[in-house]
């Protein structure tokens, strides 16, 4: 495979021209700032009055044809109806419009050949223009006329403007762009749109104990367990070790529920009669909306809940009410976690379930996806290759999808979207998707939209009040090796409310303190980010239009934790990144022990001897040198934000064989029998090494980064922390810091609090190369 040109996969800084040239500084003026300005024609069909019957029986089935040049956009029709309310918008692109009149046909719908009712014309030159905030332009009635201009019977309201894509008619506008797609559900899907995931919560069911079960067969001990229903979730205690009509589990099961809880958890208690055969010894339903909510890691009260036996007479399914037996749990949905549905390395939000739990924003993200360059054709129609592409950008819960532009290689959206951020230490994702549903209705098992590339973005790595103006490349893997699917332009800026609350968020936790207190294990954490991601997708594939499965997975990164060959090689060379700085210093170190350069080796003596004779100045001069390597770095910090790196991907020359064990299915659709057996045990243990290699890659890198700028505000906070160290231990007796520090080492445990400490937050926080990671 021949190797492409490393060029290709650069990110490139622009120039573009932003809302207008509008720019007072770095801040930029109009509403849509961070977007070029794009001019539409807006005509907005309001309704019409007293339209003359057209049929024998004198009836009308009107509706509007707006005709601008070649464009022609239609309305619904209404039913025999003289005074119709349409209350659509049509938007048509200034660069294609080719024609100075625009002609709005008012015409009755028939079975052989609609009839033209009357018509209004317009002539462009005389079109207002409006600019929001100016409110929107009030329609007026128009006397229609005939063929010929003269007045015929009936008139049209009409509003027609010229305005930009910061008009708030221009999301649910038909846009001549999309003439060639028809049909209400194929322009639904078409048009650019805001999602929400749902709230997601986890239930905690603490199963203690079962009182009067009646098995069928009393002449044998109950081997009884407790199995737990919630959507498509299901788990089940351990058999009970006290095998009697009255056992004790005393066990926690974990699950993610979702606003609005739509299904009620299931409970069954069954009795292992035989290896392979359960008998259900009584079954609950409890509905999740009366379920207690905890904040914090306070007990809550336990409950009796009655189990309801079935039996089936003749058929049919009857509940045996002659004796109840009961469960005793402790219910209740827990708020002070942050409910994982994201790959932990891509996190666009951090905070706890519960509102009230939540800070204050500290700033705000703006996005403008301008347009993309290059891209791939995707699909072939009519005998021709085409790509219909549109953007999805996800951070926190809200999820955004700009509108699909119909057969286009260098698409341009300019459009502009604005988060709330809680946390700097977060990825915004955005993906690049080819649309392969604009006829409408999906066949079973039909078209899935294909994944042109994503970027992701750390909002910790860029400078507050900063556009940043770039040319992402668009990468996918593929099964024959990495391909660059074209770029995609991004303006992006992140502007900070408080610098001083941002600065203070480095010395918090990641994660709400639950996770701290009584934390989750890894097993439990896994299990449960996979059911959050399942639900997340199946909400959002319910939305109208759909977000489909096949995106909201890819945006999530749900199969990045299978094994690859690739991404091992990857993290270990990432590991030996990090350990060639402390190779570099051993040979320096050896040199100067072999008087390589004669006159280092003299300082390096000179500088021993006195740290020897006054031991004092070891930690200030380590300071002070860490102070110093700081600033004189900050002249090289990096200036653009991070992109997908090939190389450090190992993707620019990943051997086929590699590749095809990377796409194989799971489990491996490999023969025979038995390596698929052992080839599916070694990938899954491997896969775990990987994520163990890459976290401690991870833990390098940040410890690579105190100086490197990436993160300028953490950098700038690490550089002034060794400033003050410095001065301070300059001062303070060593003995004095040595005793205090060795104190403070071995407190008793009465004294440490459960929360990691300020340093290890701030260190956590640090970026890695992660977010490069392809």
């Amino acid at each position: 495979m021949q190797r492409p040109p490393q060029e290709d996969f650069s990110l490139k800084e622009t120039k573009p021209h932003l809302g207008g040239g509008k720019v007072t500084g770095d801040k930029l003026t109009s509403t849509y700032d961070l977007v070029e300005q794009m001019q539409y024609l807006y005509v907005r069909v309001v309704k019409a009055k007293d339209l003359p019957g057209k049929d024998l029986t004198g009836s009308l089935d009107p509706y509007v044809e707006v005709r601008l040049g070649n464009y022609r956009g239609t309305t619904r029709h209404f039913e025999k109806k003289s005074n119709p309310e349409w209350s659509q918008v049509f938007a048509f692109s200034k660069d294609r419009i080719q024609a100075s009149v625009l002609e709005v046909n008012v015409k009755d719908k028939d079975v052989v050949k609609d009839d033209f009712v009357g018509r209004v014309m317009l002539d462009l030159n005389e079109v207002p223009k409006r600019v929001p905030p100016d409110s929107p332009l009030a329609p007026q009635w128009y006397r229609l006329e005939d063929r010929n201009g003269n007045k015929v019977r009936g008139e049209l309201m009409l509003a027609v403007w010229m305005g930009t894509q910061a008009d708030e008619a221009f999301p649910e506008s038909w846009h001549s762009d999309a003439a060639t797609v028809s049909g209400a559900d194929a322009l639904a899907n078409i048009r650019s749109k805001v999602y929400l995931s749902p709230k997601l919560w986890y239930l905690r069911v603490n199963v203690i104990e079962a009182q009067d079960l009646i098995p069928c067969d009393r002449s044998r001990f109950p081997e009884v367990y407790v199995k737990a229903i919630l959507g498509n979730q299901a788990l089940r205690t351990r058999v009970s070790m006290s095998k009697t009509i009255n056992p004790m589990w005393n066990e926690d099961l974990m699950f993610v529920a979702a606003e609005p809880f739509e299904e009620p958890l299931i409970l069954s208690v069954e009795d292992r009669v035989a290896p392979n055969k359960d008998e259900v010894l009584g079954r609950c339903a409890i509905p999740l909306q009366y379920i207690d909510r905890r904040l914090d890691h306070r007990p809550i009260n336990s409950k009796w809940y009655n189990l309801e036996k079935h039996i089936i007479v003749e058929g049919e399914k009857k509940k045996e009410i002659k004796f109840a037996s009961r469960i005793h749990m402790r219910l209740y949905l827990e708020g002070g976690y942050h409910v994982l549905d994201e790959s932990t390395h891509y996190s666009s939000d951090l905070r706890p379930t519960a509102k009230q739990l939540w800070k204050s924003s500290i700033g705000i993200l703006e996005l403008g996806i301008l347009n993309a360059t290059g891209l791939s054709p995707m699909k072939t129609k009519d005998g021709r290759a085409t790509t219909d592409a549109y953007c999805v950008a996800k951070y926190g819960q809200k999820w955004v999808r700009t509108r699909t532009i119909i057969d286009s290689f260098a698409p341009k959206w300019n459009e502009q979207y604005t988060w709330e951020v809680f946390d700097p230490c977060t990825v915004i994702t955005i993906g690049v998707f080819d649309n392969c549903h604009l006829h409408g209705g999906d066949k079973p098992g039909g078209a899935r939209d294909s994944r042109i590339g994503k970027v992701r973005i750390r909002l910790s790595t860029l400078e507050t009040d900063r556009v940043y103006t770039h040319s992402y490349p668009l990468l996918v893997l593929h099964p024959t090796g990495v391909k660059k699917m074209g770029e995609i332009h991004l303006a992006v800026r992140f502007t900070c409310s408080s610098l001083m609350n941002m600065m203070h968020m480095y010395s918090h936790p990641l994660l709400p303190k639950m996770h701290y207190i009584h934390p989750l294990t890894v097993t439990q954490l896994d299990s449960l980010r996979h059911q959050a991601t399942q639900i997340v997708s199946m909400r959002l594939s319910r939305a109208e239009p759909p977000l489909r499965k096949e995106i909201v997975e890819y945006m999530l990164d749900v199969g990045s934790h299978m094994w690859s060959m690739r991404r091992s090689k990857a993290n270990f060379f990432r590991i030996m990144g990090v350990l060639g700085g402390l190779i570099a210093i051993g040979r320096w170190f050896d040199q100067i022990c072999n008087w390589k350069n004669p006159i280092t080796t003299v300082l390096i003596h000179i500088l021993f001897l006195i740290l020897v004779l006054y031991p004092e100045l070891i930690l200030p001069t380590i300071f002070l040198y860490l102070f110093l390597i700081g600033v004189w770095y900050y002249r090289w910090r990096p200036r653009n934000p991070p992109h997908m790196d090939t190389r450090l991907s190992c993707a620019d020359n990943a051997h086929p064989d590699e590749l095809d064990e990377e796409f194989d299915t799971f489990p491996t659709s490999r023969p025979p029998d038995i390596v698929r057996m052992r080839y599916d045990r070694l990938r899954s243990i491997a896969g775990r090494i990987q994520t163990v290699v890459g976290d401690l890659a991870t833990q390098g890198e940040r410890l690579q980064s105190l100086l490197s700028w990436r993160d300028p505000r953490a950098t700038a906070l690490f550089v002034i922390f060794c400033l003050i160290a410095a001065i301070v231990l300059y001062v303070t007796p060593f003995q004095v810091v040595a005793l205090l520090t060795g104190f403070y080492v071995l407190r008793h445990p009465r004294f440490r609090h459960k929360l990691p400490s300020a340093p290890l937050n701030f260190f956590r926080r640090l970026p890695a190369r992660t977010d490069c990671m392809l």
